[in-house]
């Protein structure tokens, strides 16, 4: 027979299930998507991206509405029953937007990819909150986050080699979706189904504090600012060489049929640096890890610049080396999100995690548009070019400097700040017991 802490260990990895086919969904949206309807339907590649920014900027303002309404429902389980509601649609709208019809337009695109995201917000941004609430444990919270993160990045490694265990060329995108559909519509429901009934939702032990009064102790939080901030300077240290990465494989090493491969070694690494950043963080605290895996991986990628035509293997090592850092990046700052709302629970917020995910989601989202809008201008003024003619592409030092060395002062400046972040385990158990205490009075 299990014990009580067995049960748990397994609710913790039951729990992080529906990441995998969360994860599963982003690679179509953001690779064969676009691609699929400019070409084979035919509307372009300028108006594509301007319907697909269009409806993802919308999350801006829906993530934080969105994760104040998993707090503020007046029902039992209202984590769970914004998910379970949320999945049908989501379903719906994904079999919509990968098989439309022939006479489908930008009005489709758009109505459905609007759709998708808010469907998409509805599950994760309540799933989120739930994983913080599941332990009170300085620890154990890692531990959910590494469960979750790590099917993430194993949904990931699921979207992108399934077209090549199908036979499907990356040019094939309307058989690609398709079987993407069809892959998600099974596990989807599936595993939000196992999460959903075998593990348990803590119940609310007080309603949160009104919006307005809330507001007020978001400010005086001493911790949410500077930790969401480091997380948008790593997230745009993040988003910069994700958004150059097939550039830098296709200009700068000249290996483009070599791009499975390297984004493959990429994501096996974080999915193998999980279970060191955790017995790290038991020695040394959440904190300093997470400081250190950003400083591991400026280590890393600042040798990216230096590199050219043909270095294949080099470039494996450095994505293979810098990859440790990535699940380490995901879990840990989402860890430290838990023991920072147990402050503001402290200072009488109630329970708000949905509000906290919420403001993270929105700031996951800003971080890649300002990778986006800060990657692509820098790279055009100084006149690279993907055209084919000879010498077009004539500045690849450019974008090797932007993809390896921009990345590094913001890594850098997130991890000077947390490095000296004040919540550890003895000040988290702390507010644990204030917090408790003020509950039995």
């Amino acid at each position: 027979m299990q014990t009580a802490s067995q049960e748990r260990a397994w609710h913790f990895w039951l729990y992080g299930l529906p990441g995998l086919p969360l994860a599963a969904l982003g690679l179509p949206l953001y690779i064969y998507l676009p691609t699929f309807y400019g070409t084979e339907i035919g509307l372009g590649l300028a108006t594509v991206g301007f319907l697909l920014l269009l409806a993802r900027a919308t999350d801006v303002i829906s993530d934080p509405l969105i994760g104040a309404l998993s707090d503020y429902l007046p029902i039992k389980h209202r984590r769970k029953w914004m998910m379970a509601v949320a999945a049908p649609l989501l379903m719906i709208s994904i079999s919509a937007l990968f098989t439309p019809p022939e006479d489908a337009g930008a009005g489709w695109l758009l109505f459905w990819s609007l759709l998708v995201y808010l469907a998409w917000s509805l599950i994760t941004l309540p799933y989120s909150a739930w994983g913080a609430e599941l332990s009170e444990d300085y620890h154990r919270r890692s531990q959910i986050t590494a469960s979750r993160e790590g099917f993430v990045l194993l949904g990931t490694l699921v979207a992108a080699g399934l077209p090549l265990a199908l036979g499907l060329a990356s040019n094939q995108t309307g058989e690609i979706l398709s079987a993407l559909q069809w892959m998600l519509l099974i596990a989807l429901p599936l595993a939000l189904f196992i999460a959903l009934w075998w593990v348990p939702e803590p119940q609310r032990r007080g309603p949160p504090v009104p919006v307005v009064q809330g507001l007020s102790l978001l400010r005086e939080n001493p911790y949410f600012a500077r930790l969401i901030s480091a997380y948008l300077l790593n997230g745009l240290a993040n988003g910069l060489p994700a958004t150059l990465f097939l550039l830098f494989v296709t200009y700068v090493l000249q290996t483009p049929d070599q791009f499975g491969v390297l984004l493959g070694i990429y994501f096996v690494s974080g999915i193998l640096g999980l279970p060191i950043g955790l017995a790290l963080a038991k020695r040394w605290g959440k904190h300093r890890v997470w400081s250190l895996s950003m400083l591991w991986a400026c280590l890393i990628f600042m040798w990216a610049p230096f590199l050219g035509p043909g270095d294949f293997w080099p470039f494996f090592v450095i994505c293979a080396l810098s990859g440790l850092s990535l699940g380490i990046d995901m879990a840990l700052p989402a860890s430290i999100q838990a023991d920072v709302i147990d402050m503001d629970t402290a200072q009488g917020g109630g329970e708000r995690a949905g509000l906290f995910f919420g403001l993270w989601g929105m700031t996951t989202k800003l971080a890649l548009a300002l990778a986006v809008g800060l990657s692509f201008p820098l790279l055009a003024l100084t006149g690279f070019s993907t055209d084919p003619a000879p010498d077009a592409n004539g500045n690849p030092w450019a974008l090797a400097l932007l993809y390896g060395a921009l990345p590094i002062p913001f890594k850098l400046a997130a991890a000077r700040m947390m490095w000296r972040f004040s919540l550890d385990q003895a000040t988290q158990q702390a507010l644990r017991e204030r917090i408790d205490g003020e509950r039995a009075l």
